[in-house]
This record gives structure tokens, sequence and C-alpha cells, in this order.
């Protein structure tokens, strides 16, 4: 460069006076910007490189559909940021997530397959007598992950919800909204919580999908007074849906179907008895993928046995209220959309009764007990004034980037 410069200024004589005062200022600028580009780039080359190397276990509970779902988001961010996933899994949640999501590898892992009673007053009898169940289940699931680590080197390993997938040879995290346990007993929450504290404290960290701060969707199950030993993590509210600009209202209602046996059976059998007597257009979404049989309807009612993320957004932006049980995950999508909701929380599942509570003194959502009478709420949902908040769902990511870098 410097002889290029040299020959032009004999050629030209009064071009090489220019060429003096700008040619410093300008190598100095070339310069500083080659030195950050090649940092920058190399920088991101070795992060990159590490982040690829990172092989991350996932494995959802199978207690409906809400904790596979909210853990499309988790994998899908996860996968951006270079790691390699694996989802343990079988059955509908297995299903939904094969459908769901690219660039994944399976491994079987069987459910808790709980079963609920029919009437609520025995729920809790009902769960009390599987409780030998499920503690063998996670005996099972913690020998289960320590050959899964010791044959596929995991260095991650995150588990919603299911308590036996913590280990000392990975990264363990526990992913839970519910650290305050709920029960119809003070003498069987104190036991409850004791255990399921017991549990959390063996992982490494846990997350929260919830906000941190005082205004946030859970209430007390997500800030109780007294926190875990191990770190806890708050991810802000997680949806797979986002919400798109203005699209035409076409359906009254949509009924998104969900949760455990035989209580999902029950709730469709009220929404498809709701829909013979009434000619508002209502879609129903059954809530049971892989499922190939076709449930009869009258002629305004249009029925799926289940949909993908796309057009699940798309049904509901086309209709003006949500009929769906309390769980979770729904909550946190339906909020997110900030769609006018109808909750119906599964009988006896203490969880799920609270959050109705929580949620409908905010005015988020309008809720009725399961053995009350739908046409009567129903037809009182359109006077309810809703007041919905406005929900950042995007504050998990800053929480996920920094865990893999940490890595």
């Amino acid at each position: 460069m410097v002889l290029l410069l040299g020959l032009q200024a004999k050629a030209n004589p009064i071009v090489i006076i220019t060429i003096k005062k700008t040619s410093f200022s300008s190598l100095f600028i070339y310069f500083v910007f080659l030195n950050y580009v090649v940092f920058t780039q190399t920088n991101n080359f070795f992060l990159n490189n590490n982040l690829c190397n990172k092989k991350i276990l996932i494995a959802p509970l199978d207690w409906g559909l809400g904790h596979a779902t909210r853990c499309i988001v988790i994998i899908q961010y996860l996968q951006i940021l270079g790691c390699n996933i694996t989802i343990a899994a079988s059955g509908k949640t297995k299903n939904l997530l094969h459908n769901e999501l690219k660039n994944v590898a399976f491994l079987d892992l069987p459910g808790y397959d709980i079963a609920y009673s029919k009437n609520k007053r025995t729920l809790a009898l009902k769960i009390l007598i599987q409780i030998p169940k499920i503690f063998k289940i996670i005996r099972f699931e913690n020998k289960w992950v320590e050959a899964a680590i010791k044959k596929y080197h995991f260095d991650v390993v995150i588990s919603d919800n299911r308590y036996g997938l913590y280990t000392k040879k990975a990264v363990s995290v526990f992913i839970t909204h519910q650290l305050k346990v709920q029960a119809s007993l003070p003498v069987i929450e104190n036991l409850l919580q004791r255990i399921n504290y017991r549990f959390i404290n063996r992982f490494s960290e846990c997350w929260v999908p919830d906000f941190k701060e005082k205004l946030n969707i859970a209430g007390k199950l997500s800030h109780p007074s007294k926190l875990p030993a191990i770190p806890i993590k708050y991810l802000g509210p997680i949806s797979r849906l986002q919400r798109p600009g203005i699209s035409d209202v076409n359906f009254k209602w949509i009924a998104i179907i969900s949760g455990p046996e035989p209580q999902r059976t029950i709730l469709e059998n009220k929404i498809f008895e709701f829909a013979k007597n009434t000619e508002e257009k209502i879609i129903i979404v059954r809530g049971l993928p892989g499922a190939s049989e076709q449930e009869t309807a009258s002629p305004n009612c249009t029925v799926f046995n289940h949909l993908n993320t796309l057009e699940i957004q798309a049904a509901i932006q086309a209709s003006e209220f949500i009929i769906s049980r309390c769980g979770y995950t729904t909550v946190m999508e339906i909020l997110s959309l900030q769609k006018k909701s109808v909750l119906i929380p599964t009988p006896g599942q203490t969880e799920q009764e609270y959050l109705a509570l929580h949620l409908s003194q905010q005015h988020w959502c309008y809720s009725f007990k399961q053995d009350e009478d739908f046409a009567m709420h129903l037809q009182q949902v359109s006077s309810f004034q809703y007041k919905l908040p406005e929900i950042d769902t995007e504050l998990y990511k800053a929480v996920l980037k920094d865990f893999v870098t940490s890595l």
C-alpha cells in the first residue's frame, strides 16, 4: 500500500498532499475495524463451537400435555444456541414433541400414568393409593438417567417435574412453577412440601416459568415464603404461541380439552353437550395427539383431535373466548395472546383450583367449577369485565443463554 502511494505521488504531486492528510486517519480506522471484526468472529467461533458440543437431555412430565408444550419453547431456543437435544418421553407426550420439533433425538422413558378419580372427594385417596407407584417410578427414573448419561454422555439433564432425573454426573435442572404444594389439609400440605423440596434440592438448580416480581401469574405457588436450597432462576412466562396482528373472529368459542383421565373425557362430554344446545359456532380441540378416531358433532361445531402450534394459534385467534382447564402452561399461553378465557379447574386438583381463584380475582379470567351449570356461566361471560395484562414472554432467553455459556 505504501509503494502504491509513492508511485501515485510521483505521477501526481497534488494528490500526494491529500493522501498524506487522510492516510493516517483512514488507516487507523481501517485497522481498528479489522481488529474488531477478527476479535468478534474469533470469539463467536470458539463460543459457538463450545455450545455445539453440549448434549442436553430434556424430559417433561406426562400429566397432561402442558409440561411438553412449554418445553417446546426451551428446546427450540437451546437449538438456536447450538445445543444437541435428546428428548426422553413416551405416549402422547412423545407424539406431540415429535410432530412439533426438528433435529432432535428421542429416548423412550415411561410416564407416570397416574389415574384420577371421577369424584372430586375421592381424588386425594386415589392419589394416596398411587404414592408407592410414584416413588417406584422416581427410583426407576434415577437409575435410568444414570445409565443414559453413561451411554450418551449428556452434559445437562433438564427435568420438567420428573423428580427422579437428578444426577451428580451432569448439570441437572428441575423446571416447576409449583414450589409451594397445595393440599386440602395443612398437615398433608406440610408433609408434601418437605418431600417436594427434598427432591428439588437434589438438582443443580431450579427454573421457575413465572415473573420474579410481585405481579406474577402463579401467586404463592411460585413465590413461597421459603425457597429451596439450590439456586432458583425465574424464566418469566413461557409460551409457544405468538400474538399476531388483528384477525377475523369467526367462532364464539374454542374449547381446548386436556388433562389426565377420566377427567379429560368428563369435560369433553360436557363441552359436546353444550355445543349441541347452542347455535353459537365452536371449535373443540380434544387434546389427543396421534388419535385417529373422529367424534361426531353438531353442525355448528368443528372438532379436531389435535392441532399443532401454528394451527392452534390460528384457531384461538379466530375465536372470541377460550374454554379450557386451568393448567399453568395453558394459562401462560392464553395470557400471552391477551385472549378472554373461561377456566375450569380439574376437580380436586388443588393447584388448578388455586390458580383459577387467583386469576379470576384479578379479572384475568372467568372461572367456574366443572359440576356447575355450563350454559348459565357461559352466558354470563359476555358481561364479565376482563382486565388482561401485558405479558413479556421473551425473558427466558437471557437466562438460557447465560446458563449455556456457563457450562
